[in-house]
């Protein structure tokens, strides 16, 4: 039981983020009839799965949910907001109680009252108008006071079902349910039960542990009064003149079984134990290295020992990157983990504004490493929130300056080399530079002087610095000036940047740019002086001599022409802010790049060659420096800095 239980603790989150995403989408399409059959298949897959464990609050709450996709299944329920309201609200409190069940190996111990509640709901939603609400005990309650039931037939009474679960605390609160059943009017029948079975080494007297059911000739309005006070505690249901017959009781479902291809080739690993095999294959390339370096020295003294071992050199480099790449590929995870659980936090978070938001998601099936993955959730819900609170216009704002009353936001993922992009755009109003002036002012986040000679770019880029915020008060979406901070702190913590663009009056785009993963990539070495950079191969067009004096000298820089195009040329060493020394002899080395689209000439002191690394990304002083990829350690015992060119060449400041 306990691998079944802790199969079930993985698998039950992934089930209610399923059927979550189906309802939200259903709620926008209720003809989808695809999305409806996947969110009957993920309640009923969860409640044959909580069968096979003590979770009977939960399961009674699951089967009324499944009941309530039947009908709309069948037509006889529309697939509107209110069910989807009352759906959400099922699978919130079935989260929170697989999670602590995942905890504390029990459901909370308001679980049982919180389940009746649930289940009330969902019944009442699916009775038809004027009728009474079925609910899964009162056929057992009829068939037990059958007598009771007969006896008020025949004198001609009305009766009310009545089933009264306390809350567990009551004794301490001061309530006695015996004494309050006193104070019902009209009792014809009346049944105490244990609400869950006791533990025979963990009795607890102080507990209240009663499910009270009841039979009443009284109207139901009249029992309502009496249990006023316990009102969300009580479930009652008015009875036709004719009393329903109990429906058989339905079989016990286990849950399915997987089949085909898909049941034998899926393997549960433990996380550590993929990233301890991923180390190992990281240490192969780094001594790989140092062996292909050996083998260089030793090759150059004797060229038939090159010639002996280049085949099996070659062989080695193949295996070592398939392996490096099949292990990564175990760590790797659809960004859809993350971002399905957005569609319904930017619904609910819009309803609270009174705004009206849709939210499109592109690029779920982009693929990252897991820790990304997950480290993502947080900035990206902060990015999202402030999106909504202060990018999205309210609709009539949004009338008055001709756009649709309904905003959109965009959050997309794409893949651009070894690294992954993440962008939330909205249509709103853009960031006001003025604004963001002013408040930076009143918040003395730099001297007066400082911020009015910023440019709108850099003013942009003052919503993450710590302590910023536009909000006129602080309410519990917004104004403490953490969010946005929040986000720069956690992106550059994962070796990522995250920049803001801004167009007056037609929205704002934040990216977010991370590395895929530790990957193994192959990078030309460049020497700058004493040191060696690693500049990624997939980036570099060509390297050429450039003789001095094709080099042309212009306002802003240099430049030279190579096939009849001018290209800019740019030093190395002024990208990274060191003293470019003289030009000596009668050529310049030059590697010419593709930055951002455009061929761009770098020149270097020279070009080492070709090199497979393992690319990590950077942590401590150096995350989230501009134009640094990330750091790869070399057989020597030498770490090599790879740089970003297009954001190295972006970073230069004009001259």
């Amino acid at each position: 039981m306990d691998e079944l239980l802790e199969q079930f603790l993985v698998e039950a989150p992934e089930l209610v983020e399923q059927a979550a995403e189906d309802l939200l989408a259903l709620e926008r399409d209720p003809a989808d009839a695809a999305r409806l059959e996947s969110a009957f298949r993920a309640f009923h897959t969860l409640k044959g799965s909580v069968a096979l464990f003590d979770l009977a609050p939960l399961g009674r709450v699951l089967h009324a949910a499944e009941d309530l996709l039947g009908a709309v299944r069948e037509g006889r329920r529309p697939a509107d907001r209110m069910l989807c309201d009352a759906l959400l609200g099922c699978l919130d409190a079935a989260g929170r109680w697989i999670g602590g069940l995942g905890h504390g190996g029990a459901l909370p111990a308001a679980a049982a009252a919180e389940a009746g509640r649930l289940e009330a709901g969902l019944r009442r939603l699916l009775a038809p108008a004027g009728e009474a609400p079925a609910a899964p005990w009162l056929p057992a309650l009829l068939a037990r006071e059958a007598a009771a039931v007969a006896a008020a037939r025949a004198a001609g009474l009305p009766l009310t079902a009545l089933r009264f679960l306390p809350a567990a605390d009551c004794f301490f609160l001061g309530e006695d349910p015996v004494a309050l059943l006193r104070t019902l009017p009209g009792l014809a029948a009346l049944h105490l039960a244990l609400r869950e079975p006791w533990a025979a080494e963990a009795v607890e007297p102080f507990t209240c542990n009663l499910a009270i059911e009841a039979l009443s000739t009284a109207p139901a309005a009249a029992l309502r009064q009496a249990l006023r006070f316990v009102a969300d505690q009580a479930e009652l249901v008015a009875l036709p003149e004719a009393a329903p017959e109990a429906p058989p009781e339905p079989p016990a479902e286990p849950p399915p079984e997987p089949e085909g291809e898909a049941a034998t080739r899926s393997l549960r690993v433990d996380a550590r134990r993929i990233d301890g095999l991923l180390d190992l294959a990281g240490e192969l390339v780094v001594a790989r290295n140092a062996l292909a370096q050996a083998t260089a020295r030793a090759a150059a003294r004797d060229p038939a020992l090159r010639q002996a071992l280049g085949p099996g050199e070659a062989e080695l480099e193949r295996v070592v990157r398939r392996l490096h790449r099949a292990v990564l590929d175990l760590r790797m995870t659809p960004l859809s983990r993350c971002f399905r659980r957005f569609p319904r936090l930017v619904r609910e978070t819009a309803a609270r504004l009174g705004k009206s938001i849709e939210l499109e998601i592109l690029g779920e099936a982009v693929e990252a490493d897991k820790s990304l993955v997950d480290g993502l959730f947080e900035p990206l819900l902060h990015v999202l929130r402030n999106a909504i609170d202060h990018g999205v216009e309210p609709a009539a704002a949004r009338l008055a300056a001709g756009k649709p009353a309904a905003g959109r936001l965009r959050l997309e993922a794409r893949r651009e080399g070894d690294r992954i992009l993440v962008l939330v755009a909205d249509d709103g109003g853009g960031l006001d530079a003025a604004r963001l002036r002013q408040a930076a002012k009143q918040r003395r986040l730099l001297p007066a002087a400082a911020i009015d000679a910023l440019d709108d770019a850099a003013a942009a880029d003052l919503v993450f610095a710590p302590g910023f915020s536009t909000a006129a008060a602080v309410t519990e979406l917004s104004g403490r000036g953490v969010g946005m901070a929040a986000v720069r702190s956690a992106v550059e913590g994962m070796g990522g940047r995250v920049t803001l663009a801004s167009r007056p009056g037609r929205g704002a785009t934040v990216r977010i740019a991370l590395p895929r993963a530790v990957v193994v990539t192959t990078v030309l070495t460049v020497r700058l002086g004493e040191e060696d950079f690693g500049i990624p191969i997939d980036a570099v067009l060509a390297t050429a001599r450039i003789p001095l004096g094709d080099i042309q000298r212009l306002r802003h820089g240099e430049a030279f022409v190579r096939q009849d195009r001018t290209i800019p040329l740019l030093r190395l060493a002024g990208l990274l802010r060191r003293p470019a020394p003289p030009r000596r002899g009668r050529h310049a080395q030059v590697l010419i790049a593709d930055c951002a689209g455009q061929p761009v000439g770098l020149e270097v002191d020279g070009v080492a060659g070709r090199l497979d690394v393992l690319l990590r990304p950077l942590d401590g002083l150096l995350a989230g420096m501009p134009g640094l990829l990330g750091a790869a350690p070399l057989g020597d015992g030498r770490v090599l800095i790879v740089l970003d060119l297009p954001e190295l060449v972006g970073a230069e400041p004009a001259a």
